[in-house]
């Protein structure tokens, strides 16, 4: 299971479109994807757990 962590508000409607194979978590230190919208990321330190990060709009600006 893949443990999937949400940085700001992210729509229900997205959100339901994950199967079980993933489990959605508050904390981003503990998650193998990050899904972002607008808050910005280059001050945070990843986990070597983590695989991926996604971003729920426009732009890759504040991603590091």
């Amino acid at each position: 299971m893949y443990k999937i962590a949400t940085l700001n508000k992210i729509s229900k409607v997205g959100l339901s479109k994950f199967t079980d194979r993933y489990e959605l978590i508050d904390n981003p230190e503990e998650a193998n994807g990050i899904l972002v919208r607008s808050q910005s990321m280059h001050d945070m330190e990843f986990s070597p757990n983590l695989l991926a990060i996604a971003r729920a709009g426009a732009g890759v600006n504040n991603i590091p």
